[in-house]
């Protein structure tokens, strides 16, 4: 019955329900401004503790992507739910996962803190909106053309631990080397003394929210790339209903706790650069949808034993590295010396997987037979 009950629309509203509550509380308890929840960035901030890249502003081992793959663990666990399975292009996902990154990082956000940055007020997430849709519709030009990353295959279970066993490692490294006021560097890790970095609820938490999250979220399937792509191409708004529903609560929150500031101008960790708002998400959204995923969703299926979303979470956190160390990543000032030019190659990069990667495109080269992959992208 509980089963059905998160399987249901229902199940999926009060999903978006709980993460637009969450969210905004998590901001209130320390979070950044309009990012109580951002996947894209808080990996970002995951890359720097562990020194990929030495943005002083943006390093933090954050407990909610550690809680967001244990708590979809547990959840695939208790309901039976954990299938290792891998082998489904995962170096092609690699890539989808630093494009991805990097896209994000030049509008500076996901697709989550998109939304967070509207309900919040910030006029600038409407062109990183629109930059997602137009993406994800490119994407399903693309699914509906046969667009393919061939078959995944049950395998051992210990390639489904891989993922969950990194995040318990990055806990345990933060319970091992605490941060230390005034000191930029705790053992290995690295913590950030000023910006977006430094500003995090208490560890405990962030950690409980974040296990939440993930145990709800696995169960409902809740995906905002999927929510879209859904849309566009079937017509249903199962998935949609939770994107609405986390927009709704998201909105009402702020504005309860004086969170809501109207604008485009001095808005928390974003810029007012609209084209490359838009191009950035752009990027990001096709990126996701040839990968079949949002990253929250890819962090929710990596938990379940998802070995290919496991390796694209590690291709957006190295993108993290890249991003930073090669002048990608925006910043409140504007886009990075190389972000313009990061957003026309992963543009390429992308549209050259999404034409290649096509099962016409297989038999005319090879004339072999394809196998139909067996894990559809809403998974």
């Amino acid at each position: 019955m509980l089963k059905n009950l998160f399987a249901s629309r229902w199940g999926m509203i009060g999903t978006g329900v709980l993460i637009g509550v969450l969210a905004p509380l998590l901001q209130k308890l320390g979070n950044p401004g309009n990012m109580g929840i951002c996947v894209a960035c808080f990996e970002r901030d995951i890359a720097g503790a562990v020194g990929l890249h030495r943005a002083a502003v943006v390093q933090y081992m954050r407990p909610e992507i550690i809680g967001f793959v244990l708590g979809s663990l547990a959840a695939a666990y208790f309901f039976k739910e954990f299938r290792p399975r891998a082998g489904s292009a995962p170096i092609v996902r690699f890539v989808l996962g630093v494009f991805a990154m990097i896209g994000a990082l030049v509008f500076l956000g996901c697709p989550w803190r998109a939304m967070l940055r509207l309900t919040g007020g910030d006029g600038n997430a409407i062109l990183g909106l629109l930059g997602l849709v137009v993406g994800i519709w490119i994407g399903t030009l693309f699914l509906r053309n046969g667009y393919n990353l061939g078959r995944t295959q049950a395998t051992y279970s210990s390639v489904g631990w891989i993922m969950p066993l990194i995040m318990a490692g990055f806990l345990l490294l933060m319970i091992i080397f605490p941060q230390v006021e005034g000191q930029p560097q705790s053992g290995i890790l690295f913590y950030s003394e000023k910006g977006p970095g430094s500003m995090h609820a208490s560890l405990p938490i962030a950690l409980i929210i974040g296990l939440v999250v993930g145990f709800v979220a696995q169960r409902s399937r809740f995906c905002t790339m999927g929510a879209f792509r859904d849309l566009i191409l079937f017509r249903q708004t199962h998935l949609f209903s939770g994107v609405v529903a986390l927009i709704a609560t998201s909105f009402l929150v702020n504005l309860l706790l004086g969170q809501f500031h109207p604008g485009f101008e001095k808005q928390p960790v974003a810029h007012t650069m609209h084209i490359w708002n838009f191009g950035g998400m752009l990027v990001a959204g096709l990126a996701f949808a040839l990968a079949g995923g949002c990253p929250g969703r890819q962090l929710f299926l990596a938990g379940e034993g998802d070995g290919d979303s496991a390796v694209f979470v590690l291709g957006m956190i190295v993108g993290a590295g890249f991003a930073h160390n090669f002048g990608l990543a925006s910043s409140p000032g504007g886009v990075g010396p190389y972000g313009i030019a990061a957003v026309f190659v992963g543009l390429a990069v992308c549209l050259f997987i999404g034409f290649t990667m096509r099962l016409r495109s297989v038999r005319e080269t090879s004339g072999a037979k394809m196998p139909v992959e067996n894990k559809p992208a809403s998974v």
